[in-house]
């Protein structure tokens, strides 16, 4: 007799979600990876700000579906700003709290690596759980990931540095002796005022160059073998074929992320999810198909 599909209690959704991250633990640490190693260099698309919105759509779709399951991802987020930020208050380096908190986008590619595989599981029919980000330990590509990563960290150091000389020049070079002092200095002054114009000018740099080198490529490096050089160069392909409506797209990031964090980064765990969701998505409309 045919037994009819029925509502799962939650003893057995429990159960469920459980076997799923059994499996993809084991899949992420003892299964050798399978994934083709791609020969021939990513084709570029045009894109327009339709595929924008259609992605974050796509990338909210995906949060809604999986949102147990990302959670404690995007929580990386919200907690990683908090410490940097604490840290900067211990040890004394109060004009560094915004350059972290802003700087910290430049490796928020790599942070969400992650959530590009929890979507490309998704895309392709898999279960998927918390663990499914472990997948990425066994791909093909993680030695190019992990020197892409490499390449955002030391962009990040090269902001903070930068961000330094720059408060060095204008209000240092003394560290401040309050919160409020330093607060004044910045906004009625005009070494503070030119502090912040310098500042935004060259963080806007930084943050450019690591969009252009990074917006395809580390779904790209997830879903094909293609080498970090190929990976790269698709993402700055993608970027000169497409330069408005990547620029809108790196607009909608950033002002994603200023929003989330305004709520003592609370929002960021929910913005940071669907953005990393959709930067899959919108790679999938920017490259074609092998």
């Amino acid at each position: 007799m045919a037994v009819g599909n029925h509502v799962e209690n939650p003893f057995e959704f429990v159960l469920e979600k459980l076997s799923w991250m059994a499996e993809d633990v084991r899949s992420a640490l003892l299964t050798p990876a399978r994934r083709h190693v791609a020969r021939t260099p990513p084709v570029v698309r045009r894109i327009a700000a339709a595929d924008l919105w259609t992605a974050l759509r796509q990338g909210a779709s995906d949060l809604g579906a999986v949102r147990d399951d990302v959670l404690f991802i995007a929580l990386i987020y919200p907690v990683a700003g908090l410490v940097l930020a604490r840290l900067a208050f211990s040890y004394n380096l109060l004009p560094l709290v915004f350059p972290l908190a802003s700087g910290f986008a430049l490796i928020g590619p790599l942070a969400a690596i992650g959530l590009y595989e929890v979507s490309r599981r998704r895309e392709a029919g898999e279960p998927v759980s918390w663990a499914a980000g472990l997948s990425v330990l066994r791909s093909p590509a993680i030695g190019s990931i992990l020197g892409l990563g490499a390449i955002l960290l030391m962009l990040f150091f090269a902001w903070l540095a930068a961000a330094w000389a720059i408060y060095a020049v204008t209000l240092g070079p003394a560290p401040p002796v309050s919160l409020g002092g330093f607060a004044r200095d910045v906004f009625e002054t005009p070494a503070g005022w030119a502090m912040m114009i310098v500042g935004i000018g060259v963080g806007f740099l930084f943050a450019a160059l690591a969009l252009a080198i990074s917006v395809v490529s580390f779904p790209l490096l997830l879903d094909r073998d293609v080498g970090i050089g190929s990976a790269v160069g698709a993402s700055l392909r993608a970027v000169a074929a497409n330069p408005w409506t990547m620029a809108l797209w790196g607009a909608i990031v950033a002002g994603g992320l200023v929003l989330g964090s305004l709520p003592g980064l609370v929002g960021l765990i929910f913005v940071v999810p669907v953005l990393g969701h959709a930067t899959w998505h919108l790679y999938r409309k920017a490259i074609a198909e092998p």
